[in-house]
């Protein structure tokens, strides 16, 4: 019993080491926000087991490479009160190794999908651009609520301003999105995003929101909305 509660113990510890990383490591929540982004990607196209291994493979490098910097960073920590080049070099090398894993993790997501996303599946636009507009505006309701929820979980700013993710900059480009699903007017397609990067921007010089916040936003927002889409349209 003593061995099977010290396995209990060692699990139970590994997970708060993740939890601790996700609410103190801003860098942690962008890089589980994107394995999210990538692996609802997988749902739209017809990924081989061969990709997705090497996709899986390329999200825990970069999340353990996270995990390893954040517990390099707390021991210098715990151990030099005072600044110390040697302390320096190992955060900055720690650092580096988060951003080699971080840079081949991109050149995996173009490799594998760079190809599906000049082939998109013209049957399923066809679709959105016949749904019904009940359909668009419980879609539109739906990605509010969603980000409401993120950002209660990150538990940042309020509902209406600052926090993870921006959710003026997720509405505005879920609105862009849609349009772009079911107009063909390019001038209408590139005004949309236009104002929706506007919007973005706007959260920015405001410093209501940083750069980071808004561009994960605008990213929640339309993969939320092409994803409803996708089932719902």
């Amino acid at each position: 019993m003593k061995s099977v509660k010290k396995l209990l113990d060692s699990f139970n510890y590994s997970i708060e080491g993740i939890l601790y990383a996700v609410r103190t490591q801003r860098n942690m929540r962008i890089h589980m926000i994107a394995a999210l982004v990538v692996l609802t990607i997988c749902f739209f196209y017809d990924i081989s087991k061969t990709e997705l291994l090497i996709i899986l493979l390329s999200i825990t490098m970069v999340i353990t490479a996270e995990l390893i910097n954040t517990a390099i960073e707390a021991s210098i920590d715990a151990t030099t009160n005072y600044y110390h080049p040697l302390a320096k070099i190992a955060k900055n090398v720690a650092a580096g190794a988060v951003l080699v894993t971080a840079i081949n993790a991109l050149a995996v997501g173009y490799i594998i999908f760079w190809s599906k996303l000049v082939y998109i599946n013209f049957m399923v636009i066809n679709k959105i651009k016949n749904s019904n507009p009940y359909t668009i505006f419980i879609i539109f309701i739906i990605v509010i609520i969603s980000t409401l929820i993120v950002k209660a979980i990150f538990g940042e700013g309020t509902p209406l301003k600052g926090g993870m993710p921006s959710g003026h900059s997720a509405i505005s480009f879920s609105i862009a999105t849609m349009i772009a699903l079911i107009t063909e007017d390019v001038e209408a397609i590139i005004l949309s995003f236009f104002l929706a990067i506007i919007v973005a921007q706007s959260r920015v010089d405001s410093e209501v929101h940083s750069i980071i916040e808004v561009i994960v936003g605008a990213v929640f927002g339309t993969l939320i909305t092409l994803l409803l889409f996708r089932v719902f349209g």
